[in-house]
Protein backbone atom coordinates (compact mmCIF):
# COMPACT_ATOMS: atom_id res chain seq x y z
CA UNK A 1 0.00 0.00 0.00
CA UNK A 2 2.67 2.03 0.88
CA UNK A 3 4.28 1.35 -2.56
CA UNK A 4 0.62 2.46 -3.76
CA UNK A 5 0.38 5.49 -2.13
CA UNK A 6 3.28 6.85 -3.62
CA UNK A 7 3.03 6.17 -7.14
CA UNK A 8 -0.57 7.14 -6.91
CA UNK A 9 1.53 10.59 -5.24
CA UNK A 10 3.74 10.77 -8.82
CA UNK A 11 1.22 10.52 -10.67
CA UNK A 12 -0.18 13.55 -9.71
CA UNK A 13 -3.14 12.04 -7.54
CA UNK A 14 -4.02 13.65 -4.41
CA UNK A 15 -4.41 11.24 -1.81
CA UNK A 16 -6.64 11.01 0.99
CA UNK A 17 -5.25 8.63 3.06
CA UNK A 18 -7.79 6.55 5.25
CA UNK A 19 -5.50 3.33 5.38
CA UNK A 20 -3.56 4.25 8.94
CA UNK A 21 -5.30 4.62 12.16
CA UNK A 22 -3.04 7.66 13.33
CA UNK A 23 -5.45 10.44 14.74
CA UNK A 24 -5.49 14.19 12.68
CA UNK A 25 -6.85 15.64 16.18
CA UNK A 26 -4.07 17.93 18.45
CA UNK A 27 -3.15 16.69 21.61
CA UNK A 28 -4.28 18.42 24.40
CA UNK A 29 -2.20 21.45 25.70
CA UNK A 30 -2.17 20.29 29.10
CA UNK A 31 0.18 17.75 28.05
CA UNK A 32 2.92 20.15 28.15
CA UNK A 33 2.35 20.23 31.86
CA UNK A 34 3.84 17.95 34.55
CA UNK A 35 3.61 14.76 37.07
CA UNK A 36 1.81 11.94 38.37
CA UNK A 37 0.61 8.47 37.57
CA UNK A 38 -0.98 5.46 35.89
CA UNK A 39 -1.75 3.62 38.71
CA UNK A 40 -3.66 6.41 40.53
CA UNK A 41 -5.92 7.11 36.72
CA UNK A 42 -6.21 3.60 36.91
CA UNK A 43 -7.74 3.39 40.79
CA UNK A 44 -10.02 6.60 39.62
CA UNK A 45 -11.39 4.86 36.47
CA UNK A 46 -11.71 1.21 37.14
CA UNK A 47 -11.97 1.63 40.96
CA UNK A 48 -8.61 -1.07 41.41
CA UNK A 49 -5.75 -0.25 43.52
CA UNK A 50 -2.37 -0.82 41.73
CA UNK A 51 1.26 -1.45 43.12
CA UNK A 52 3.14 1.24 41.23
CA UNK A 53 6.22 -0.37 41.77
CA UNK A 54 5.76 -4.10 41.15
CA UNK A 55 2.04 -3.73 38.91
CA UNK A 56 3.44 -0.92 36.47
CA UNK A 57 5.37 -0.34 33.74
CA UNK A 58 6.21 2.34 31.15
CA UNK A 59 6.13 1.52 27.60
CA UNK A 60 7.99 3.43 24.26
CA UNK A 61 4.10 2.86 23.49
CA UNK A 62 1.96 -0.30 23.46
CA UNK A 63 3.19 -2.01 20.03
CA UNK A 64 6.54 -2.62 21.73
CA UNK A 65 5.16 -3.44 24.93
CA UNK A 66 3.45 -6.36 23.13
CA UNK A 67 5.83 -7.28 21.58
CA UNK A 68 8.27 -7.18 24.18
CA UNK A 69 6.19 -9.03 26.56
CA UNK A 70 5.47 -12.01 24.19
CA UNK A 71 9.19 -12.35 24.52
CA UNK A 72 8.99 -12.13 27.79
CA UNK A 73 6.57 -14.74 28.71
CA UNK A 74 6.31 -17.11 25.99
CA UNK A 75 9.53 -19.89 24.69
CA UNK A 76 9.93 -21.20 21.23
CA UNK A 77 7.02 -23.65 20.98
CA UNK A 78 4.55 -22.61 23.61
CA UNK A 79 1.10 -21.60 22.26
CA UNK A 80 -0.64 -17.99 21.79
CA UNK A 81 -4.01 -17.94 21.70
CA UNK A 82 -5.79 -15.42 19.39
CA UNK A 83 -8.47 -14.62 16.52
CA UNK A 84 -7.53 -14.56 12.77
CA UNK A 85 -8.76 -10.58 12.44
CA UNK A 86 -5.94 -8.77 14.64
CA UNK A 87 -3.94 -6.01 14.73
CA UNK A 88 -0.45 -6.76 12.77
CA UNK A 89 1.53 -6.32 15.54
CA UNK A 90 0.42 -9.66 17.01
CA UNK A 91 -1.19 -12.32 14.84
CA UNK A 92 -6.19 -18.27 16.52
CA UNK A 93 -9.31 -19.16 17.99
CA UNK A 94 -12.48 -18.60 15.71
CA UNK A 95 -14.48 -16.05 15.97
CA UNK A 96 -18.36 -14.99 15.81
CA UNK A 97 -19.55 -11.62 16.02
CA UNK A 98 -15.90 -10.85 16.23
CA UNK A 99 -15.61 -12.36 19.58
CA UNK A 100 -13.16 -15.58 20.00
CA UNK A 101 -15.19 -18.55 20.56
CA UNK A 102 -13.80 -19.96 23.98
CA UNK A 103 -15.66 -23.18 24.15
CA UNK A 104 -14.09 -24.21 20.59
CA UNK A 105 -10.32 -24.17 22.26
CA UNK A 106 -9.05 -27.78 22.14
CA UNK A 107 -7.73 -28.98 25.85
CA UNK A 108 -4.33 -29.88 23.73
CA UNK A 109 -4.19 -26.17 22.79
CA UNK A 110 -5.28 -24.89 26.03
CA UNK A 111 -2.26 -26.86 28.10
CA UNK A 112 0.22 -26.24 25.33
CA UNK A 113 -1.15 -21.80 25.53
CA UNK A 114 0.96 -19.52 27.63
CA UNK A 115 -0.79 -16.17 26.67
CA UNK A 116 -4.41 -15.15 25.47
CA UNK A 117 -4.29 -11.85 22.77
CA UNK A 118 -7.32 -10.12 23.24
CA UNK A 119 -8.06 -6.32 22.08
CA UNK A 120 -11.51 -4.54 22.81
CA UNK A 121 -12.66 -2.43 21.61
CA UNK A 122 -11.21 -4.17 18.42
CA UNK A 123 -8.64 -2.80 15.90
CA UNK A 124 -9.68 -3.36 12.86
CA UNK A 125 -13.37 -4.50 13.19
CA UNK A 126 -14.93 -2.50 15.79
CA UNK A 127 -15.84 -4.58 17.68
CA UNK A 128 -16.83 -4.37 22.22
CA UNK A 129 -16.56 -7.14 24.30
CA UNK A 130 -18.72 -7.84 27.18
CA UNK A 131 -18.23 -8.10 31.01
CA UNK A 132 -19.41 -11.57 30.68
CA UNK A 133 -17.43 -12.60 27.94
CA UNK A 134 -13.88 -11.15 29.59
CA UNK A 135 -15.00 -12.97 32.73
CA UNK A 136 -14.76 -15.99 30.75
CA UNK A 137 -11.81 -15.76 29.49
CA UNK A 138 -9.88 -14.61 32.67
CA UNK A 139 -11.60 -18.09 34.35
CA UNK A 140 -10.31 -19.67 31.44
CA UNK A 141 -6.82 -18.53 31.56
CA UNK A 142 -7.16 -18.78 35.42
CA UNK A 143 -7.56 -22.30 35.27
CA UNK A 144 -5.37 -23.41 32.64
CA UNK A 145 -2.48 -21.12 34.07
CA UNK A 146 -2.73 -18.73 30.77
CA UNK A 147 -1.55 -15.14 30.74
CA UNK A 148 -4.37 -12.79 29.29
CA UNK A 149 -2.65 -10.04 27.61
CA UNK A 150 -5.21 -7.34 26.62
CA UNK A 151 -4.99 -3.90 25.04
CA UNK A 152 -7.71 -2.19 27.34
CA UNK A 153 -10.04 -2.20 30.24
CA UNK A 154 -9.98 -5.30 32.44
CA UNK A 155 -7.42 -6.37 34.68
CA UNK A 156 -7.35 -9.65 37.26
CA UNK A 157 -4.36 -11.19 38.59
CA UNK A 158 -3.48 -13.15 35.59
CA UNK A 159 -4.05 -10.12 33.26
CA UNK A 160 -1.30 -7.63 31.65
CA UNK A 161 -3.53 -4.73 29.81
CA UNK A 162 -1.80 -2.44 27.64
CA UNK A 163 -2.16 0.99 27.19
CA UNK A 164 -1.09 3.88 24.37
CA UNK A 165 -1.42 7.32 24.41
CA UNK A 166 -1.79 7.45 20.52
CA UNK A 167 -5.47 7.62 19.89
CA UNK A 168 -7.29 8.75 23.37
CA UNK A 169 -4.41 11.67 23.58
CA UNK A 170 -3.25 11.62 19.80
CA UNK A 171 0.14 11.31 21.30
CA UNK A 172 0.88 8.72 18.75
CA UNK A 173 4.44 10.08 17.52
CA UNK A 174 5.81 10.25 20.83
CA UNK A 175 5.72 6.62 21.80
CA UNK A 176 4.34 6.68 25.02
CA UNK A 177 2.09 3.97 27.01
CA UNK A 178 2.69 1.39 30.33
CA UNK A 179 1.48 -1.80 31.37
CA UNK A 180 -0.77 -2.68 33.93
CA UNK A 181 -1.74 -5.96 35.82
CA UNK A 182 -0.17 -9.46 36.78
CA UNK A 183 3.34 -8.93 38.48
CA UNK A 184 4.98 -11.66 37.40
CA UNK A 185 4.72 -10.43 33.54
CA UNK A 186 5.61 -6.77 34.83
CA UNK A 187 8.44 -7.94 36.21
CA UNK A 188 9.49 -10.24 33.42
CA UNK A 189 8.75 -7.71 30.89
CA UNK A 190 11.32 -5.16 32.85
CA UNK A 191 13.85 -7.42 33.02
CA UNK A 192 13.89 -7.70 29.16
CA UNK A 193 13.35 -3.97 28.34
CA UNK A 194 16.27 -2.59 31.21
CA UNK A 195 19.13 -4.04 27.94
CA UNK A 196 17.22 -2.97 24.96
CA UNK A 197 15.34 0.43 25.88
CA UNK A 198 16.04 2.23 28.86
CA UNK A 199 12.40 3.46 28.85
CA UNK A 200 11.09 6.46 27.25
CA UNK A 201 12.23 10.39 28.22
CA UNK A 202 10.48 11.75 31.26
CA UNK A 203 9.34 14.94 29.66
CA UNK A 204 7.34 12.54 27.33
CA UNK A 205 6.05 10.76 30.51
CA UNK A 206 5.30 13.90 32.20
CA UNK A 207 3.19 14.68 28.61
CA UNK A 208 2.00 11.40 29.31
CA UNK A 209 0.75 12.09 33.22
CA UNK A 210 -0.60 15.19 32.39
CA UNK A 211 -2.85 13.69 29.91
CA UNK A 212 -4.12 11.19 32.65
CA UNK A 213 -5.11 14.36 34.55
CA UNK A 214 -7.45 15.55 32.35
CA UNK A 215 -10.98 15.32 32.73
CA UNK A 216 -12.63 12.80 31.06
CA UNK A 217 -15.02 15.00 29.53
CA UNK A 218 -12.19 15.91 27.12
CA UNK A 219 -11.60 12.32 26.20
CA UNK A 220 -14.99 11.75 25.43
CA UNK A 221 -15.82 15.03 23.45
CA UNK A 222 -12.90 13.40 21.25
CA UNK A 223 -14.51 10.45 21.16
CA UNK A 224 -17.78 12.12 19.65
CA UNK A 225 -15.35 13.14 17.04
CA UNK A 226 -15.03 9.64 15.88
CA UNK A 227 -18.42 8.37 16.45
CA UNK A 228 -20.38 11.69 14.45
CA UNK A 229 -17.64 10.87 11.49
CA UNK A 230 -17.95 6.96 11.19
CA UNK A 231 -21.95 7.80 11.19
CA UNK A 232 -21.03 10.25 8.22
CA UNK A 233 -19.04 7.76 6.36
CA UNK A 234 -21.39 4.82 6.91
CA UNK A 235 -24.63 6.91 6.04
CA UNK A 236 -22.71 8.07 2.87
CA UNK A 237 -21.64 4.94 1.86
CA UNK A 238 -25.08 3.45 2.43
CA UNK A 239 -26.56 6.43 0.27
CA UNK A 240 -24.25 4.99 -2.48
CA UNK A 241 -25.59 0.92 -2.30
CA UNK A 242 -22.84 -0.11 0.22
CA UNK A 243 -23.59 -2.04 2.89
CA UNK A 244 -21.75 -0.83 5.96
CA UNK A 245 -22.39 -1.60 10.03
CA UNK A 246 -22.31 1.27 12.40
CA UNK A 247 -18.82 0.50 14.60
CA UNK A 248 -20.11 0.44 18.68
CA UNK A 249 -16.71 2.04 19.30
CA UNK A 250 -13.07 3.12 18.07
CA UNK A 251 -12.36 4.84 15.49
CA UNK A 252 -12.35 2.61 11.76
CA UNK A 253 -14.93 0.70 9.88
CA UNK A 254 -14.39 -2.48 8.57
CA UNK A 255 -16.01 -3.14 5.29
CA UNK A 256 -16.90 -6.45 3.96
CA UNK A 257 -16.08 -5.79 -0.15
CA UNK A 258 -19.16 -6.88 -2.56
CA UNK A 259 -19.66 -10.64 -3.44
CA UNK A 260 -17.26 -12.23 -5.66
CA UNK A 261 -14.44 -8.99 -4.40
CA UNK A 262 -11.86 -11.07 -2.50
CA UNK A 263 -8.92 -9.53 -3.29
CA UNK A 264 -8.47 -6.70 -0.79
CA UNK A 265 -5.05 -6.07 -1.38
CA UNK A 266 -5.51 -5.12 -5.51
CA UNK A 267 -8.94 -3.62 -4.23
CA UNK A 268 -7.35 -1.19 -2.38
CA UNK A 269 -4.10 -0.94 -4.58
CA UNK A 270 -6.54 -0.26 -7.40
CA UNK A 271 -8.30 2.54 -5.27
CA UNK A 272 -5.41 4.47 -4.43
CA UNK A 273 -4.08 4.61 -8.03
CA UNK A 274 -7.19 5.97 -9.60
CA UNK A 275 -8.74 7.97 -6.49
CA UNK A 276 -6.50 8.59 -4.33
CA UNK A 277 -8.43 7.04 -1.48
CA UNK A 278 -6.28 5.00 0.45
CA UNK A 279 -7.43 2.18 2.77
CA UNK A 280 -6.14 -0.79 4.66
CA UNK A 281 -6.39 -4.58 3.44
CA UNK A 282 -8.39 -6.93 5.46
CA UNK A 283 -5.61 -9.30 4.70
CA UNK A 284 -3.01 -6.94 6.81
CA UNK A 285 -5.11 -7.96 9.52
CA UNK A 286 -5.09 -11.45 9.32
CA UNK A 287 -6.34 -14.95 7.05
CA UNK A 288 -9.85 -14.03 8.37
CA UNK A 289 -9.64 -10.41 7.09
CA UNK A 290 -9.55 -11.77 2.90
CA UNK A 291 -12.37 -9.76 1.73
CA UNK A 292 -12.63 -6.95 4.06
CA UNK A 293 -11.15 -3.33 3.86
CA UNK A 294 -10.48 -1.17 6.68
CA UNK A 295 -11.38 2.69 7.19
CA UNK A 296 -9.79 4.86 9.60
CA UNK A 297 -11.65 7.77 9.99
CA UNK A 298 -9.01 10.45 10.20
CA UNK A 299 -9.94 13.20 7.75
CA UNK A 300 -12.66 15.98 7.95
CA UNK A 301 -16.60 14.65 7.53
CA UNK A 302 -16.61 16.87 4.09
CA UNK A 303 -13.08 14.93 2.86
CA UNK A 304 -15.22 11.40 4.41
CA UNK A 305 -17.61 12.02 2.28
CA UNK A 306 -15.88 12.26 -0.63
CA UNK A 307 -14.25 9.45 -0.65
CA UNK A 308 -17.03 7.65 0.24
CA UNK A 309 -17.98 8.58 -3.21
CA UNK A 310 -15.39 7.34 -4.91
CA UNK A 311 -14.83 3.91 -2.35
CA UNK A 312 -18.44 3.09 -3.64
CA UNK A 313 -17.76 3.68 -7.18
CA UNK A 314 -14.88 1.69 -6.81
CA UNK A 315 -16.75 -1.34 -5.30
CA UNK A 316 -19.71 -1.11 -7.98
CA UNK A 317 -16.90 -1.25 -10.90
CA UNK A 318 -14.92 -4.13 -8.92
CA UNK A 319 -18.13 -6.29 -8.50
CA UNK A 320 -19.06 -5.91 -11.93
CA UNK A 321 -15.98 -6.98 -13.12
CA UNK A 322 -16.39 -9.80 -10.58
CA UNK A 323 -20.23 -10.71 -11.95
CA UNK A 324 -18.42 -10.43 -15.99
CA UNK A 325 -15.29 -12.90 -14.81
CA UNK A 326 -17.81 -15.48 -13.31
CA UNK A 327 -20.26 -15.35 -16.43
CA UNK A 328 -17.49 -15.79 -18.99
CA UNK A 329 -15.59 -18.63 -16.72
CA UNK A 330 -18.93 -20.01 -16.88
CA UNK A 331 -19.60 -19.78 -20.29
CA UNK A 332 -22.99 -17.47 -19.79
CA UNK A 333 -22.27 -14.16 -20.91
CA UNK A 334 -24.37 -11.48 -20.27
CA UNK A 335 -26.02 -9.73 -23.28
CA UNK A 336 -25.32 -6.52 -22.32
CA UNK A 337 -23.31 -4.12 -20.34
CA UNK A 338 -26.64 -3.06 -18.94
CA UNK A 339 -26.98 -7.05 -17.90
CA UNK A 340 -23.59 -6.00 -16.12
CA UNK A 341 -24.54 -3.35 -14.25
CA UNK A 342 -27.91 -5.37 -13.07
Amino acid sequence: MDEAKTRARAAGVTVVDLSIGASDLPPPPEALEALKAATEWYGTRYGMQLDPATEALSLIGAQEGLAHALMAVADPGDGILMTDVAYPSYFGAGAQDFLPRLDQLGAADLARARVMLLNYPNNPTSAVATTEFFQAAVDLCRKYGILLIHDNPYIDLCVLELFSFAKSYHLGGFRLGFALGCREAVASLEALKAPIDFNQYKGIMRMGVACLKLPREVVRRDAGVWQRRAEVMAGALRGKGCEVQMPTAGMYLWIRLPPGVDDDVAFCQHLVSYTGVALSPGQGFGPGGRGYVRVALVAREEALEEAAGRIAAAMRQAEQEARAKAAAVSGHFPASNADVAA
